[in-house]
């Protein structure tokens, strides 16, 4: 067709998405989603091909494009008409963890199925053994209510039986219905733009367009590919510990870019554990689409056309592809350490563009209480930043969200107006960085001084192993996670629910980044820079720099 007209409805695809984002992110109630924008939204064709995405978080990358279909297909496209849409969270056999919703709809036009609108979105609670959601679980059972796709809204109108049945699991009611209209309202808003823009075009033009756009992107992804160094690459990574043993979990990676595609491997990782920390093929596949996608051109549609040149191989019963009924709750942790694995594999074939180290995890926490005299139980969920790598001709941002997390902070003045918790401190960790030519980025502080007694749970990682420094630049420090009572400070794992009182103070204190290149290499202007803005003590700009400020 012709390039003026592919070029407007292309767009206008992914518009439709990014709408689809709006509506979620303005109709939601819980601050993990109109805030911190933990959620994702795409549109699939007919044919259940992945044809727009509308990102607010790269981890949902590959996981929407195993789930979505799957999830159709397992309820039959034949029993969904005009205003149904399914709801499903269930990690087997292609979802990720319970956490995640996800919402589909079939979109009709000129009274044919044209494709399905389907957006994901982290509840901050799914019932389960802890307030939202997540702890050392052993057992996918245990980490809340499993949805296998069914029909939550048939019409146009929610069906009141499911509605009741998923809540009555659920500790944040208010919080999660609203959550779930606002999903109800994204899918709503995107298949009223797919629709609009049939009626514009026609549908004919419309299916063609989007069979064009799925070969243009492959094309493309082709051409990209053919620029890379190709070869086969390796590495390996540790997650630091399972939850419940201090075993390290092992995950291995092989990584071949050829000019018709790039495969994936992880055979050798541990066998999958009895514990949290289980990745399923979702998040495998995710973390190998989301690190292609950093080495090839930013303006590259992320559609079908560029899937179809990944294949993966993750054998089943490891912690890259868990099978029935492990936990999955922390498997997001894998993922992002698995990231990690795959950068370290490519970066002597590409130094010059891969970072070294960075946080490597989602670093997940939540804390729920009971409030006995209003009848209600709040939870709150966040994940927290911490340093990216330093880089071959720059340093590592402080405090980001890293790799697969695109997530915001949670706003202190938000977070205390609505939950019964104060943030005694919100700042960068000095020091916390690996010293290199660049250094890495800073870790983040933030203490949460508790009101009354509250379940506080961590699942995280890095108190053992700090990110990894690249061609001769130092690790990072390792993360903390603190409990005060009484003035009393207790050092806590990475993957722990604990029990606090009224005036208790839990602190999750970050890891920096890793530093690339020698530190003996950097500009002595720079360390004068980073001691005067605080970030580097001037003792460490003395002993590891040699730098005397």
């Amino acid at each position: 067709m012709d390039p003026v007209t592919f070029e407007v409805i292309r767009n206008a695809l992914v518009a439709a998405t990014d709408e689809m984002v709006l509506a979620l992110r303005r109709s939601a109630y819980s601050t993990n989603i109109k805030t911190r924008s933990d959620f994702s939204s795409a549109f699939f064709d007919a044919e259940l091909r992945s044809v727009a995405q509308g990102f607010a978080q790269p981890v949902h990358l590959g996981s929407m494009v195993e789930q979505v279909p799957k999830a159709i297909l397992t309820y039959g496209r034949e029993r969904l008409g005009p205003g149904d849409m399914l709801l499903t969270n269930d990690p087997y056999p292609s979802g990720v963890h319970l956490n995640d919703v996800s919402l589909i709809a079939p979109v009709h036009a000129d009274g044919a199925l044209v494709g399905y609108v389907a957006n994901i979105a982290h509840h901050v609670d799914v019932g389960g053994g802890a307030p939202a959601s997540i702890g050392a679980f052993r057992e996918v059972f245990q980490e809340g209510i499993i949805i296998p796709p069914v029909k939550l809204v048939a019409g146009g109108r929610i069906v009141p039986d499911i509605f009741k049945l998923v809540l009555a699991q659920i500790r944040s009611k208010h919080e999660t219905s609203g959550d779930m209209r606002a999903q109800i309202a994204a899918n709503t808003t995107g298949a009223r733009r797919v629709q609009a823009l049939v009626e514009r075009h026609g549908r004919d033009t419309i299916v063609t367009a989007m069979r064009e756009l799925l070969d243009y992107t492959e094309r493309r992804t082709r051409a990209e590919l053919a620029r890379l160094p190709h070869g086969t690459y390796e590495a390996e990574g540790l997650v630091d510990n399972d939850g419940y043993t201090d075993e390290p979990v092992k995950l291995k990676a092989q990584v071949t870019l050829a000019p018709d595609g790039a495969h994936f491997d992880t055979t050798g990782s541990d066998p999958q554990r009895r514990a949290p920390v289980n990745s399923t093929y979702a998040m495998t596949f995710s973390a190998c689409a989301y690190m292609l996608k950093c080495l090839i051109d930013p303006d590259l549609p992320v559609n079908d056309g560029f899937y179809r040149l990944i294949s993966l191989d993750a054998p089943a019963g490891t912690v890259t592809n868990g099978n029935w009924p492990g936990a999955v709750v922390g498997g997001w942790e894998t993922h992002d350490r698995l990231v990690e694995v795959l950068f370290r594999a490519v970066l002597p074939a590409l130094p010059e563009r891969i970072p070294a180290g960075t946080k490597g995890m989602m670093c997940q926490a939540g804390f729920g209480s009971l409030d006995v005299e209003a009848g209600t139980y709040t939870c709150f969920y966040e994940t927290f930043a911490g340093g990216y790598g330093g880089r071959a001709t720059s340093d590592g941002p402080d405090a980001v969200q890293a790799h697969g997390q695109n997530t915001e902070n949670a706003p202190i003045e938000e977070t205390e107006l609505n939950y019964p918790v104060r943030i005694g401190c919100l700042a960068l960790v000095p020091d916390s960085d690996g010293a290199g030519r660049f250094r890495g980025g800073l870790g983040l502080r933030k203490d949460y001084v508790f009101d009354r007694a509250t379940t506080y749970t961590i699942l995280a990682d890095r108190d053992r192993f700090g990110p990894w420094g690249a061609l001769g630049g130092h690790d990072a420090n390792v993360a903390e996670y603190v409990h005060t009572r009484d003035g009393v400070e207790t050092r806590l794992g990475s993957k722990v629910t604990v029990e606090l009182e009224a005036g208790d103070v839990i602190s999750v204190r970050t890891c920096g980044g890793g530093g690339y290149g020698p530190p003996e290499e950097r500009d002595p202007e720079l360390v004068r820079r980073d001691v005067r803005e605080g970030k580097v003590s001037a003792e460490r700009a003395r002993g590891v720099y040699g730098v005397a400020i």
